[in-house]
């Protein structure tokens, strides 16, 4: 089994990919946290914890790591110390340890963020994380979904290199594309945009990744 550091595990979408890959056979969740009080909700559940604050060095965390997903945020409180700067510092801990793939979770919008109507400053940052991403030389997979609701798992969805629309799309969906591009096979070296759609997600992963 492989050790998947999550950082910003304690979020919503952080909480269901720790659920949905302490459910997989292949990996094993490492939930990163800011703070003491977040750590017991997961080791009640038997899921290992690790304390790190992105604005500060991670590198402590990536003790036995094999992968990491970032799906950390600050909610708009500090954008371009947590969801820039932390990532970067994430990015150079991975890189630093050798880390196997690296799965991001950006926006849609990030590619432009000059074109956005708002959240600019946001789009901002996650264009920054992810080009820095690109850059690293680490394998990598750049998720970018549409506005994220709390509507239940479809496990379907509609992706491409650039969506021509805008919308919706479960946060349940996105942890699980997330989880499911940690594997080798698949999404190597891409980033790729999401939405609420038809597709089975490990199906359109596929093909994606045999274009």
């Amino acid at each position: 089994m492989e050790n998947i550091l999550v950082a910003g595990a304690n979020g919503t979408t952080g909480k269901q990919i720790v659920k949905q890959l302490s459910e997989t056979r292949n990996f094993k969740p490492v939930a990163m946290v800011r703070k003491n009080e977040q750590m017991a909700q997961f080791e009640t559940a038997g899921i290992a914890t690790v304390l790190g604050d992105l604005e500060q060095d991670v590198s402590h965390a990536f003790k036995n790591i094999d992968k990491v997903i970032f799906a950390a945020g600050s909610g708009g409180k500090n954008v371009k110390g947590v969801d820039q700067e932390g990532a970067k510092r994430l990015i150079d801990a991975s890189k630093n340890s050798n880390i196997k793939k690296f799965v991001m979770l950006s926006s849609m919008g990030a590619n432009a963020p000059e074109k956005a109507e708002q959240l600019q400053e946001y789009l901002k940052a996650k264009q920054n994380a992810d080009e820095h991403l690109k850059n690293s030389g680490l394998n990598y997979a750049i998720v970018r979904p549409g506005a994220l609701n709390n509507d239940n798992a479809t496990n379907r969805i509609q992706l491409k290199e650039k969506l021509s629309q805008s919308g919706e799309i479960s946060r349940a969906d996105v942890a699980q594309t997330l989880v499911s591009a940690l594997n080798d096979d698949i999404a190597n070296k891409v980033s790729f945009e999401i939405l609420n759609g038809d597709t089975l997600i490990g199906e359109a992963l596929e093909k994606f990744s045999k274009k």
